[in-house]
């Protein structure tokens, strides 16, 4: 299965699912999400990692840094994302990948000291399966979400990861 059918499915899955969702007011519109506080992340471990694959034929590294993933408002996976080039030019960020809108957010960027620098723009966007945004929509399908809710705890993503055992998806061989 395609990972383009892979997100039809989940965004058909997760429309039929939002009326259960405490995101979801009614037979109104989506509530404005009241995000918790954000408290940022201890700069990632880089030998800690967990790595996952966002295409057989990518040339960067995608990985996450398990000791930030958390789950918050319901809806909301946190987590810091390491992206790596083959000449070792390195991209850290903190974000969020919002399950019931699949929408992604970036918080904040890391520095080479280890700091963090908050985002200008923090509006929620939409996630794409399309070039740079294509890790987004993997950590949706494979690891982060399943009907428009995060997919257990930050626990059993961090395992998933861990394991590189993506999720189950509708028709796909398990």
């Amino acid at each position: 299965m395609t990972l383009a059918l892979k997100l039809v499915t989940l965004a058909a899955v997760t429309l039929f699912a939002l009326p259960a969702n405490a995101a979801f007011l009614g037979d109104g519109p989506l509530a404005e999400l009241v995000e918790s506080p954000l408290v940022l992340p201890a700069p990632p471990a880089m030998d800690k990692l967990l790595r996952y694959e966002v295409s057989p034929i990518a040339t960067m590294e995608f990985a996450v840094d398990a000791r930030s993933v958390s789950v918050t408002d319901r809806v909301v996976v946190r987590f810091t994302s390491v992206i790596r080039s083959p000449s070792g030019a390195t991209n850290i960020s903190h974000e969020g990948i919002r399950c019931d809108t699949l929408e992604k957010k970036l918080y904040a960027t890391g520095r080479a000291n280890g700091s963090w620098t908050p985002a200008s723009d923090d509006a929620w966007r939409p996630i794409r399966d399309t070039g740079a945004n294509r890790y987004h929509a993997i950590l949706v399908t494979d690891y982060f979400c399943g009907a428009g809710t995060p997919a257990g705890s930050a626990e059993n993503i961090v395992d998933r990861l861990r394991r590189k055992k993506p999720l189950p998806h509708p028709g796909q061989w398990q």
